[in-house]
C-alpha cells in the first residue's frame, strides 16, 4: 500500500511528457502516482525502481518526490517557521508545498524564524501536517551518564514541572522547575549537565556546573554586582528565594554558598541588612 509521509520503493510503469508514473512492486500497476519531470533521475527507464517520498501537492493530489525530506511519519526533525497564518504556522521542509503546523498541535506559540522540533502525522483529511507533541517519540536509551554535558532543544514547558528537552533532538530529558533561573522558551537550544539518569532512562538536566565549580563564577558575579552598586546589596541568608532568583538568577542555596565563600575569603561582611564589600587596605 502506498502510504503518505513515508519513503517507498516504487516501479516506473509509464512515461509522460510531464514525468513518470510509478506503481507498487508486484501490483497490478493500475494505481499509479506521478513523479514530476524535474524530479526524475537522468537515464531512468520503464521497469526501474526508485525510492521516493509520498506526499500531497498544493492541489491535494498524491505525488512522489526523490528529494531528501528531513522528516517522515515516526521520525523527528527541527524545522524553521517560514510563515504564520490564521490556521497555523508553515514550516520549511524543502518541498514546494510548505508543511502546516496547526495551532492545536503547537506546545507554545511560534513565530516566523523560530526553530521547532516536530514529527509528521496524517490529519482527518488525509493530509500531512506537523505536530510539536513529540514526547512519546523520544528515546530513553541514551548512553549519557551523570555529569555529562549535553545539547538539546526545548519542545514543551509545563509550569508545575519545568521544561522538556530533546537531547540530540531524540533523547527524553527534563530541566526541572527548580533548575530554571533564566528565561528559557520552547525552541531554545540549551547546553546542560546531566544531574540524574532516572530508572526509566529519562535524563534530568541542570544549566549549572557542579557546585564547587559553579561557586567560583557565582562569587565573581556577586562581586561584580557589589562593585556596580557601590559596595552594598540588600540581600543575605534571610532574603526570600524569589528575590534572590530575580536579582542573581541563583537558587537560595547557591547564593548562600557563594556569599559564604566570599565571607571566608574576607571579601565581604554579612549583616542584618545585606552584604558589603570589605575595602582593601590602603597601600
Amino acid at each position: 500500500m502506498i502510504k503518505l509521509g513515508k519513503y517507498q520503493i516504487l516501479e516506473v510503469v509509464k512515461k509522460a511528457d510531464f514525468g513518470l508514473y510509478l506503481a507498487e512492486l508486484e501490483s497490478d500497476k493500475k494505481n499509479t502516482i506521478l513523479l514530476p519531470l524535474k524530479e526524475v533521475p537522468e537515464g531512468t527507464a520503464i521497469g526501474d525502481k526508485l525510492e521516493v517520498f509520498i506526499y500531497k501537492d498544493s492541489e491535494d493530489r498524491i505525488i512522489a518526490t526523490t528529494s531528501k525530506v528531513p522528516v517522515t511519519i515516526g521520525s523527528l526533525a527541527v524545522l524553521k517557521v517560514k510563515e504564520v497564518s490564521k490556521i497555523g504556522a508553515f514550516l520549511d521542509w524543502g518541498l514546494m508545498k510548505d508543511l502546516l503546523l496547526p495551532y492545536k498541535e503547537q506546545t507554545a506559540k511560534v513565530e516566523e524564524g523560530n526553530s521547532v522540533l516536530i514529527t509528521l502525522y496524517e490529519d482527518k483529511s488525509n493530509r500531512l501536517c506537523a505536530t510539536m507533541k513529540v514526547y512519546e517519540l523520544l528515546s530513553t536509551e541514551s548512553e549519557y551518564k551523570k555529569d555529562d554535558m549535553v545539547t538539546g532543544i526545548v519542545f514543551e514547558e509545563i509550569d508545575t514541572f519545568g521544561v522538556f528537552v530533546a537531547v540530540d533532538n531524540k533523547y527524553s530529558a527534563m530541566l526541572p522547575k527548580n533548575e530554571l533561573f533564566s528565561s528559557i522558551k520552547v525552541g531554545d537550544t540549551i547546553n546542560a549537565r546531566v544531574i540524574n539518569v532516572r530508572p526509566d532512562g529519562k535524563l534530568t538536566l541542570s544549566l549549572r556546573d557542579k557546585s564547587y565549580i559553579q561557586m567560583d563564577s557565582d562569587s565573581e558575579m556577586i562581586l561584580l554586582k557589589l562593585n556596580a552598586s557601590g559596595g552594598f546589596l540588600p540581600f543575605n541568608d534571610n532574603s526570600a528565594p524569589e528575590d534572590i532568583k530575580d536579582e542573581f538568577k541563583l537558587s537560595k542555596n547557591a547564593f548562600k554558598r557563594a556569599i559564604g565563600r566570599l565571607y571566608k575569603a574576607g571579601a565581604i561582611t554579612i549583616t542584618d541588612d545585606g552584604i558589603r564589600l570589605v575595602k582593601a587596605p590602603a597601600k
